[in-house]
């Protein structure tokens, strides 16, 4: 099987093209709205329908191409990702640029989702691990580059060449995967009709180990949702801090993601993978759980803030590969569907979580800090569920 391998630069390029183009428009937002003559609320629109479609689709590319195989699945999601960056790019109003983004974002989450599955029919899974760490890096990478891309484009061409630049980067990955991507599905073929879905991700739902690792993911994941979701209200509002300060504070947390997941590249396979995502949530909860002290003890500045985040984001870069490569090893003939379903509540539970935080802040930080110490709490309790049932199958 080792000769059907994609190379590890395209299934970077392929996870990486979604959450690139997610923010690489963000800058371009209030010349999107001066040029469409809008509000500002209605460009709003083209980041939560984009959100929206890369989640739900999830759920359907997993199934398909444990049906039809990984690579025509993944070559039709990347043609409707490169259909809609050319629609965006053409747009004449609000409204056909909305549509562009939801085509763009159904397209663009099957390199993620299908990424995942391929990487489970080649590797064993300690190895899987390693090359999702380093999968996971790039996925933090791409969308922290988005906006310095983006804006860079805006101010010397223009808001459209946000998506000329995408739509050439799309054309690019599905010439490479024409030429260097091979079938890797090698079991039995799953079936793709609705029913067929719902039975499949019944089936995933009923397995706790399934449920254990999905789940670890998503609360760790929701650790950082939570405070993306709260703390800019808390810099800006509440410590009466510029937006400048709080976007360089916010450089170590992306950072400090891909310094977890660069680690659980190098040693998962040596160390195993259930004791990487032991100790990279116990990380994670340390660094919640200081949120909680320093918020408590009146003692929370931007440097304490931002410092704790950085620590809860290096556990969660090195739990989260881990737990993702044991959700998607769970049922081998059903890889993409578990690699579509719990990228689904990955999303799922992190937006609801920030949704929670944003409800829930007033005048003090204390629904960021213990939202996210008990999303931490979760991810550790979620780990523990997986390990013990697994131990406990015959």
């Amino acid at each position: 099987m080792a000769d059907s391998r994609p190379p590890l630069s395209l299934l970077i390029a392929v996870t990486a093209t979604g959450p690139l183009s997610l923010t690489i428009f963000v800058p371009s937002m209030p010349g999107i709205q001066r040029a469409f003559d809008t509000d500002y609320a209605t460009v709003q629109l083209t980041l939560t329908l984009y959100l929206v479609g890369f989640a739900v689709a999830q759920l359907l590319y997993g199934p398909l191409s444990d049906r039809f195989g990984r690579r025509p699945v993944l070559l039709a999601g990347q043609g409707f990702f490169l259909a809609g960056s050319v629609l965006c790019l053409v747009a004449p109003g609000i409204e056909a640029l909305i549509a562009g983004r939801l085509v763009q974002a159904v397209g663009a989450c099957s390199g993620m989702v299908v990424a995942r599955a391929i990487i489970q029919d080649v590797y064993r899974r300690e190895n899987a691990a390693t090359v999702l760490a380093y999968v996971s890096a790039a996925m933090a990478a791409a969308p922290m580059l988005g906006p310095s891309i983006g804006g860079m484009l805006e101010v010397w061409l223009g808001w459209r060449a946000s998506f000329v630049f995408i739509a050439v980067l799309g054309a690019v990955v599905v010439a490479a995967s024409v030429f260097s991507l091979h079938e890797t599905h090698k079991g039995e073929a799953q079936g793709a009709t609705i029913v067929d879905m719902m039975v499949g991700f019944g089936h995933l739902l009923r397995r706790p180990v399934f449920c254990g690792h999905a789940f670890q993911v998503a609360f760790t994941s929701s650790v950082f949702f939570a405070f993306v979701g709260g703390v800019p209200y808390v810099m800006v509002d509440l410590m009466g801090r510029p937006p400048s300060e709080f976007g360089f504070y916010f450089i170590a947390v992306p950072a400090m993601f891909m310094t977890g997941s660069f680690l659980a590249g190098r040693v998962s396979a040596r160390v195993g993978s259930d004791r990487m995502v032991t100790i990279g949530t116990s990380i994670a909860l340390t660094g919640a759980g200081a949120e909680l002290v320093w918020n408590f003890g009146d003692l929370l500045i931007p440097v304490t803030l931002f410092g704790s985040m950085a620590v809860a984001a290096l556990g969660a870069g090195m739990a989260q590969p881990n737990g993702m490569a044991g959700a998607v090893a769970v049922d081998p003939r059903r890889a993409g569907a578990a690699a579509g379903l719990s990228g689904f509540l990955q999303m799922t539970v992190s937006a609801a979580v920030a949704t929670v935080v944003g409800a829930l802040l007033t005048d003090s930080a204390t629904p960021v800090v213990g939202v996210m110490f008990a999303s931490a709490g979760l991810a550790v309790a979620s780990h523990l569920v997986a390990v013990r049932t697994r131990e406990e199958m015959p």
